[in-house]
């Protein structure tokens, strides 16, 4: 039925896809959804703390006796210069003033750690099917501890070369993410957020360069996609903005109503809300703060500088001051139930490897 086995056959699943953990989109429910209809469902945990992650995983498992997949953040605690600080917290101040919003004024904080030796000890206690990190690896020691008790491990590369940095250190398959992808992206070598590879190029170097499944990320959103990926040497597929007009979905109206007006060049690359490049809509506060190059606060504490600029979007429903996060396939999303959208995606996807083969 599909091309390749090899990822289906390590996840235990039905159908190559997988939906991507979206951290504050992604809710047990849709993971559920994608797990019970054969697909791998996913939880972005990256941003929560330990008790939150337990919770939302007990969900999950409450819901689903399929395969699911729990994502973290494995990215390196940063200081930031104090002239740096000093520089990004007027020119986001001046944006503020100009918009009628209070200042940010706290001194710089974290508003979520690394992945670290609280969440290894939850996810030994949990056992995940899969464990997924963005950012690049945790410590060598929580990755064998995770192999150890049969949790299998994804992570995220941008480059050939943290791919091969990926399959040195144990893990089990690399998800390509193409420069289309919606969210942050997951480099750990380049963090500069004008410097990228699209999917079409990424994944058959990738696939070329090591012996794990390679899982195509960015600017897949229907069957078209999915069988192009598997063109390029991928074994399967993992989309994210597809999924973020399903009812389960914890998008706000707003964002679903900017999804639909959606026509696939209103996204741009910013590092302004938290200190990493992450693909998001467009906006006055991205636009302010790119028109001139300069070094920002470390990821995560930017968000401590925008925060108030947030809250004012969430407030007065101003699509111009949020931090909407999504691809470049925006314009191909279907607002189907999650176990719909992966039935017709698998369909899709079918017809147009048929094709392909003829």
């Amino acid at each position: 039925m599909w091309p390749r086995r090899d990822l289906l056959d390590l996840l235990g699943i039905e159908h190559p896809i997988i939906q991507a953990p979206m951290a504050g989109s992604a809710t047990p429910a849709l993971a559920a959804a994608v797990s019970n209809a054969g697909g791998l469902g996913s939880l972005g945990c990256g941003t929560q703390p330990a008790g939150a992650v337990e919770e939302m995983a007990r969900r999950l498992q409450a819901a689903t006796n399929r395969p699911y997949n729990l994502n973290f953040f494995a990215h390196q605690a940063a200081s930031t210069p104090p002239e740096v600080e000093a520089a990004a917290r007027e020119k986001v101040n001046a944006f503020a003033r100009s918009r009628g919003i209070g200042e940010a004024v706290a001194p710089l904080s974290a508003p979520f750690a690394p992945f670290g030796r609280e969440m290894l000890a939850l996810l030994l206690e949990l056992r995940p099917p899969v464990a997924s990190f963005h950012f690049g690896p945790p410590e060598p020691d929580a990755v064998a501890a995770l192999k150890a008790q049969g949790t299998v491990l994804l992570c995220s590369a941008t480059t050939v070369g943290e791919a091969r940095q990926l399959e040195a250190a144990g893990f089990d398959a690399v998800i390509a993410q193409g420069w289309e992808a919606g969210g942050h992206r997951g480099a750990f070598e380049t963090t500069y957020e004008d410097v990228g590879i699209g999917t079409l190029a990424l994944v058959p170097q990738i696939a070329d360069a090591v012996s794990i499944p390679v899982i195509a990320a960015g600017g897949i959103a229907d069957g078209r996609g999915i069988a192009a990926a598997f063109a390029l040497g991928a074994s399967g597929v993992q989309l994210g903005t597809a999924f973020l007009a399903c009812p389960e979905s914890a998008a706000s109206d707003l964002y679903r109503r900017m999804l639909r007006e959606s026509d696939g060049g209103e996204t741009r690359l910013s590092r302004a809300v938290s200190g990493r490049p992450a693909r998001a809509r467009s906006t006055a506060y991205l636009a302010e703060m790119a028109k001139e190059r300069a070094p920002l606060p470390a990821f995560p504490t930017m968000y401590s500088l925008a925060g108030k600029i947030l809250e004012k979007g969430a407030e007065e429903g101003d699509p111009e001051l949020l931090f909407l996060l999504y691809g470049q396939a925006a314009p191909l999303n279907r607002e189907l139930p999650a176990a719909e959208l992966l039935e017709t995606l698998v369909e899709e996807a079918q017809a147009a490897l048929r094709g392909l083969s003829r």
